[in-house]
């Protein structure tokens, strides 16, 4: 049938069209090419506009466009048929393999017949663990997380000891073979001797790198198989070893945190809280946070258990698998990797405490790394096709050599996204990347970096997640160009624009009520921060307070 069905397809027949210009005939020829691809519409547009057709003629010759497209391709659909049906007629068809070939379609393609979805590992996870932080198992579960936690803090406590061993002692025999340099040592020698080293470094690496994740891997196969059961055993009242595993022992907790002595530093943050209300008609209240703080506090799980410290750590658990999901903005440069800067540092932070419903966050970056590697190979055929059909202001070349010479990384504006149940306060890390023209002083509202934050609140919208940390001045440190001046000038931007885009959000969510914290670096002045607090409510509508006075 498949050759029947050749027959006719590719094949051109000639619409005509007749129509009069005062006492003049005209008659519109144009071949087609059956099946016909395009969109009737479309086609009718193409000719209006390559033939200069008047307009009075637009509406008749849409309506005779379509009848000729559907008479023709209905026809076609008769001889096929036709043709189908003799050959079965003349067994040149196999009557009953065309028969299971029938049936086998009309099984995949309808509802009833389809095999129901089997649950999967992580869904069921997921389901079990909701369950189990809702209720009073949940100081349970964040014991033995914190447990976890304080080992692999251990594990990496002793790597990074063994570490600084191996480059004091490296040290100390580069500055011997320096000291020899020009008597009895040459360059090769310096040379051969760093590569030793980098050598060695790599090997010790390695091996801490592979202890790190098998520790983790353990980690979380016993943790799930832990929830699992703890799950099952509460679904047996009856059980006498139910009110033993529940049991909270944090005391073994805290001389383990005790003992280490590596506990983040609390800086002072500052800190001013606002409500305000926008919308033209139908108002929504939203919560505004200006601190001054590290990005990365709000990752950072603090090792000394205190009551303040675990009630974080239960609303971030809680609110795991709901619709109040919170996000983090990290500025990062255009390569996908934890190699240097802040990602190096979220990296660490996450590698610190297991997570045990995503995957790590190398594997989270190689996966991001293939859609990148896919969409940018999508994007270059594309830009050859175009190049093909011909562009006589050669934009198309370089658009290619750019997409060659960075061919794996992404664009100033463009983010992806990193999921996590390990951290302090957060569940969702934005990577936008921005490059060097953030710090200049002259970026307006159509910059790509203001444009990916643009975009970022808009999956905020879609994707339930309600608490979103922006860094204020697009910037993690301040350096010696950003002025005061400099500082105004870039919170009123980012100020102004995030409201914009906060009123745009009405219409993608329908006014749902959000919180966004915006951050400015721990290095920055208290009277720079009380510049940029007074000046938030110039921007955005502040509520204001009524007093009640009763008359007497």
């Amino acid at each position: 049938m498949k050759k029947n069905r050749e027959r006719f397809c590719n094949k051109e027949r000639e619409f005509v069209y007749k129509f009069k210009v005062g006492s003049q005939c005209f008659e519109l020829r144009v071949p087609l090419k059956f099946p016909v691809q395009e969109d009737a519409t479309y086609l009718h547009g193409r000719l209006m506009l390559l033939h200069s057709l008047p307009c009075f003629i637009e509406k008749d010759l849409k309506e005779a466009l379509s009848q000729f497209i559907e008479g023709e391709s209905l026809r076609d659909y008769d001889r096929d048929a036709e043709a189908s049906l003799e050959a079965v007629k003349s067994g040149e068809v196999d009557l009953h393999q065309l028969a299971s070939t029938w049936a086998k379609a009309y099984a995949e393609t309808t509802l009833e017949h389809a095999r129901p979805e089997e649950p999967s590992w992580d869904e069921d996870f997921a389901d079990v663990y909701h369950d189990l932080i809702h209720s009073p198992a949940s100081e349970t579960l964040l014991n033995l997380e914190h447990n976890y936690f304080v080992s692999i803090s251990e594990l990496i406590g002793e790597r990074d000891v063994e570490l600084k061993k191996l480059q004091e002692r490296q040290g100390i025999e580069m500055e011997k073979v320096m000291q020899e340099l020009g008597k009895s040592r040459t360059d090769q020698d310096v040379n051969s001797l760093a590569a030793q080293h980098f050598e060695s470094q790599q090997v010790l690496e390695n091996k801490w790198s592979n202890e790190l994740k098998q520790s983790t891997a353990i980690q979380k196969q016993e943790y799930q198989e832990w929830v699992i059961k703890l799950h099952q055993d509460l679904k047996n009242p009856n059980n006498s070893s139910l009110s033993e595993e529940i049991k909270v022992q944090p005391s073994q907790f805290r001389e383990s945190v005790e003992a280490n002595g590596r506990i983040y530093e609390e800086q002072r943050k500052l800190e001013e809280s606002f409500t305000i209300h926008l919308g033209a008609q139908l108002k929504t209240m939203h919560n505004l946070r200006l601190l001054r703080a590290d990005m990365l506090d709000f990752c950072k799980h603090k090792r000394n258990h205190r009551s303040g410290v675990k009630l974080h750590r239960l609303q971030t658990a809680l609110s795991l698998y709901s619709t109040s999901l919170c996000g983090l903005v990290l500025l990062v440069d255009n390569r996908i990797n934890s190699y240097s800067g802040i990602k190096r540092d979220f990296a660490t932070v996450c590698q610190e405490c297991t997570d045990f419903h995503f995957p790590r966050i190398e594997e989270q970056l190689e996966i991001v790394q293939q859609v990148v590697l896919y969409a940018r190979t999508q994007r270059r055929s594309k830009l050859k096709e175009s190049h093909d059909s011909g562009n006589p202001n050669g934009e198309s070349d370089d658009k290619t050599k750019n997409a060659d010479r960075n061919y794996l990384n992404i664009l100033p504006g463009e983010f992806y996204i990193t999921r996590h149940s390990n951290l302090s306060e957060i569940h969702v890390a934005f990577h936008l990347c921005v490059d060097d023209n953030v710090k200049s002083g002259n970026i307006t509202a159509r910059d790509p970096a203001i444009m990916g934050l643009r975009n970022i609140l808009k999956v905020c919208c879609t994707h339930d997640i309600t608490t979103i940390s922006i860094p204020l001045l697009l910037v993690h440190d301040m350096s010696e160009e950003m002025t005061i001046p400099w500082c105004l000038r870039r919170a009123e931007l980012v100020f102004k624009c995030v409201k914009g885009f906060m009123m745009e959000m009405a219409s993608w969510d329908g006014g749902i009520s959000r919180t966004v914290q915006f951050l400015v670096p721990q290095s920055i002045s208290e009277e720079m921060f009380y510049q940029l607090s007074n000046m938030l409510p110039q921007i955005f509508r502040v509520s204001s307070t009524l007093t009640l006075t009763s008359k007497h």
